[in-house]
């Protein structure tokens, strides 16, 4: 069977107009805030921000570990090869769903942070491995592995393994509805359905994927008009800025209107090619021996050292190193949490026809280190240009400068000026990749049965003028924007918890029914 005419289902559905109101209502609110009073708003973020990393950043360092740990647990239990979504071949060829899974959950990030956190760790070593500054080795495998922890197991299986095989197994199987609200039905039953909880679910994960969107989507616009203007000349202005992210807001809104089997399908393989060429080329051109070193040296202090950097809390007792932990791992659990739920909707449409222990492996074991190499090829460069040639990526780097980290990193390459704007553009890409997704997903979400692409269009738009709404108030609107990605984790982490255990039961359940089959023959 092709790739195409996968997607079945109603076009243009009944859509939850309270949904709709709640989320775009609270959304609206929070830009007419930032862009009447962004000191106002500052406030409000940070103290919510402070609240939430204070009370709530151990509880998500043992939930991110608790559902990697469970997820390694169902792929040895028989029911894991049960095959999900009531087909017995997948929907999508393994290339065009590893590209999609890949592209949409790496997003900006696989450029943005690549190249800046793990130069960041080396330049100001994590405060779990101590004084390094006498072992430039040292120092560049504790950052790497630092880098690891956040973007490898744990980052990856909250993204979607256990509530993906809820999702899949409740939509599919039992006829629920692919919503965040359904992750509640094994705690409120018919009530998280319909009521009032199911509505606060729902909400609260699309306010937390929309902002955890629109932060790249505005960060582009200044990467790309940094880029421009060290590579071209053209002024770095909030013009420049905005025609960036109108120009990214046409390509992604196009590719979710045409939906999961035609514009994401294709957008996600571009992406892939793209950066397979970029990466090879580092790896070939780049400092080889040393980011294969860099790779081996960097898991293995992150294997060792994985409980550690997993549950590290500093010596501030509970509550923990508040300062480092909330601008870094509680940070990071916070943006991905918020994307949890959704991505799990996502992985499920695209998951038809593949086995539990397949979802599982390829979210919480493959994808993590490809990423993990991924980061190695690119912020690894980064380090080992710094170790040669000091200042040479810290000097443009100074006061956290992703935009000018990551040009300093592919400058000192060889065909630097071309594999800059090559990476400009794949970072457009990447980010297209996410935010038609995110509209897709948030679309159906809101929709009974398949959206319509004038919802999905609406969603895309409503990204990109909040990323514009945002960045005219100044980089402290971005800023406070990734503040309050990490509020918006607080109920979405709540939602989550089900997952635990119901994932368990499920996968137990699945592989007692060939037995209970079989006693009955």
């Amino acid at each position: 069977m092709s790739d195409t005419n996968r997607i079945n289902g109603r076009t243009g559905g009944r859509t939850d107009k309270a949904l709709f109101a709640v989320s775009g209502g609270f959304i609206a609110l929070f830009c007419a805030y930032a862009f009447l009073d962004i000191e106002g708003l500052s406030a409000l973020v940070d103290s919510a921000f402070a609240f939430s990393a204070k009370y709530f950043g151990l509880y998500w360092q043992i939930l991110l570990l608790a559902t990697f740990l469970i997820g390694l647990l169902l792929c040895v239990l028989p029911g894991s090869k049960t095959v999900m979504g009531g087909l017995s071949l997948p929907e999508f060829s393994g290339f065009s769903w590893g590209s999609m899974i890949m592209c949409t959950l790496l997003a900006g990030g696989g450029v943005f942070w690549a190249a800046g956190e793990p130069v960041a760790h080396f330049l100001s070593t994590p405060p779990l491995f101590g004084d390094l500054s006498g072992d430039t080795e040292a120092r560049a495998n504790a950052a790497l592995a630092q880098s690891f922890l956040h973007w490898g197991f744990l980052a990856w299986a909250i993204l979607g393994s256990l509530t993906t095989v809820m999702l899949m197994h409740y939509h599919y199987d039992k006829g629920l509805p692919l919503a965040p609200r359904t992750l509640l039905y094994p705690v409120f039953k018919e009530r998280a359905l319909h009521g009032p909880v199911g509505l606060i679910a729902d909400a609260s994960c699309v306010i937390a994927v929309v902002a955890g969107t629109v932060g790249p989507i505005g960060f582009l616009g200044l990467q790309l008009s940094y880029g421009l203007n060290e590579l071209t000349g053209i002024p770095d202005t909030f013009a420049t800025q905005s025609i960036a992210i109108l120009s990214l807001v046409a390509i992604y809104t196009v590719s979710a209107i045409t939906g999961l089997a035609k514009g994401i399908k294709l957008l996600s393989q571009i992406n892939v090619v793209l950066a397979v060429i970029l990466l090879v080329f580092m790896l070939v051109a780049g400092p080889t021996t040393e980011i294969f070193a860099g790779f081996f040296g960097g898991m293995q202090v992150y294997l060792t050292h994985f409980f550690d950097l997993t549950l590290y809390r500093g010596d501030a007792g509970l509550f923990g190193d508040a300062g480092w932990l909330g601008w870094w791992t509680v940070f990071f659990w916070g943006w991905f949490m918020g994307y949890g739920p959704l991505m799990a909707i996502f992985i499920a449409r695209i998951s038809r026809g593949r086995s539990i222990r397949q979802i599982i492996l390829t979210l919480s074991v493959m994808a993590p280190l490809i990423t993990n190499f991924w980061f190695t090829i690119i912020g690894g460069s980064g380090i080992f240009f710094e170790i040669a040639e000091p200042g040479v990526i810290s000097g443009p780097f100074e006061g956290f400068n992703l935009p000018a980290g990551l040009l300093a990193i592919t400058q000192a390459m060889p065909m630097g000026m071309i594999l800059s704007v090559l990476f400009l553009v794949l970072t457009m890409c990447f980010v297209a990749t996410t935010s038609d997704s995110m509209s897709y997903v948030i679309s159906t979400t809101m929709t009974d049965g398949e959206p319509s692409s004038a919802m999905r269009a609406f969603w895309g738009l409503a990204m990109g003028v909040m990323a514009l709404i945002l960045i005219s108030t100044g980089a402290g609107g971005i800023g406070k924007l990734q503040s309050f990605i990490v509020v918006t984790a607080v109920p979405v982490s709540l939602l989550l918890l089900p997952s635990l255990w119901d994932a368990l039961r499920i996968t137990w359940m699945l592989g007692r029914k060939p037995q209970a089959a079989a006693a009955q023959a």
